[in-house]
């Protein structure tokens, strides 16, 4: 939502690459201070603080959009919201895991990735949708403002009601377990950097979404922008439906499709195709800058077509992770260390899309994006898949057990979007 709005303020492509890209960095960074998380009061404490903080600096945001310098503003209350949101993940994981058994986990694990789309819809679709409707009556200017009161009001409330009705999901502690918390911290990093080829892996991990990174920063950019600088000039309302509606559907098949493919195949024959799927979709961004169409219906079957294989090729990365890094101790943490990386992956591409926009046009960027795959590609081939410290393969009842576990983290699609 913080592209859409920049774009429809008139701030160029690449002030906005960079700005929204950078606002993923809490993602990458949580786990560095999510054990503090765990000796000062409860989950229940932080779910509730983050989200009345992140709901007040969601409404500074749209009292920032009428002064002179509202970029710098709402820049960096998008910021606050950012590390609100990545912290509060954190917190809602862990009361998750501490407040129910591992039967009632596996039985809310849909319900957990169904919410978060539910989320996704009501955010980059309805509220999208909506401010269109109010731009065409009040201005995009007021439009925005009301947009993001309305969703700092919903949240400040969301935490309210959390504190009545939450349980704690666990008991204070005391600071004074902070040497014992420094210990386990400085260990989990030890094993985590001893495991086998796991520098191959994090490279590997690194540049899987390198071309999905520059695309979701340039791709709505491109489809809100004007005929004029070559972009397809989708009214607001229209890109909420296309994008944040048939986008958000087409996504969700694409991870449920993409966990049951690798399933099949298994992860080692399934990484090539996973990742053409997930890369080669672009060529409907870069049909659209070519041919420029003017059918909402034509442009939203290509933005169906790019998100569904988002969605399906997504499903790797994940499986990855869970199957060749997170296993042994500390799986949980090895496995946070292992999407930090991920978003990170995401996030330094999407800082320099803007500025290769801006110096080659979309048609050539789209071009560029395409190519940006080739090294995943090509690593893909050197990957050890399926090959552990002890040398055994994954057995077809763990990688279907983990196939679900992917689909479930795809449709949540880790990261934060703003």
């Amino acid at each position: 939502m913080a592209g859409v709005l920049y774009k429809r303020l008139g701030l160029p492509n690449d002030v906005i690459a960079l700005a929204t890209s950078w606002l993923l960095l809490p993602w990458s960074l949580k786990p560095i201070w999510s054990p503090l998380l765990e000796m000062f009061k409860t989950k229940k404490f932080f779910i509730v603080l983050f989200e009345v903080v992140g709901g007040l600096s969601l409404a500074l945001v749209a009292l920032s959009l009428p002064l002179p310098g509202f970029f710098r503003y709402s820049i960096a209350f998008f910021a606050v919201t950012a590390f609100c949101s990545a912290t509060h993940d954190i917190a809602a994981d862990g009361l998750y895991i501490a407040s129910l058994s591992s039967k009632q986990q596996a039985s809310f694990a849909g319900w957990q990735g169904g919410f978060f789309n539910v989320a996704r819809f009501f955010s980059q679709g309805g509220l999208v949708i909506l401010a269109g409707f109010l731009e065409s009556r009040v201005g995009t200017q007021h439009a925005w403002m009301s947009i993001f009161v309305f969703v700092g009001i919903i949240l400040v409330l969301v935490g309210l009601y959390h504190a009545r009705v939450l349980p704690k999901g666990g008991t204070e502690r005391s600071s004074q377990n902070f040497s014992e918390m420094y210990r386990t911290f400085v260990d989990v990093l030890a094993t985590f950097f001893r495991k086998p080829n796991i520098w191959l892996l994090l490279i590997f991990i690194l540049l899987y979404r390198a071309g999905e990174g520059q695309v979701v920063r340039i791709g709505p950019l491109f489809l809100l922008g004007s005929r004029a600088e070559g972009g397809l000039g989708l009214t607001t309302d229209q890109f909420g439906a296309i994008y944040g509606t048939a986008g958000t559907v087409a996504f969700i098949l694409g991870s449920i499709l993409g966990g049951y493919f690798a399933a099949r195949l298994g992860l080692k024959k399934a990484i090539i195709p996973l990742i053409c799927a997930m890369n080669f979709p672009n060529v409907a961004y870069l049909y659209l800058s070519i041919a420029l169409p003017q059918n909402p219906f034509l442009v939203g079957t290509a933005m169906s077509v790019e998100m569904f294989g988002y969605g399906f090729g997504f499903v790797g990365v994940i499986l990855l992770m869970m199957q060749e890094i997170a296993p042994g101790p500390y799986q949980t943490a090895h496995y946070a260390f292992a999407t930090a990386l991920m978003n990170l992956g995401l996030m330094l591409p999407g800082t320099v899309s803007g500025k290769i926009q801006m110096a080659i046009g979309y048609r050539n960027f789209f071009l560029w994006v395409l190519i940006s795959c080739l090294p995943a590609l090509i690593l893909a081939r050197f990957i050890p898949i399926g090959r552990r410290a002890a040398g055994s393969e994954v057995s077809s009842s763990a990688l279907e057990d983990s196939s679900r576990k992917a689909e479930v983290a795809a449709k949540r699609n880790t990261g934060g979007e703003i």
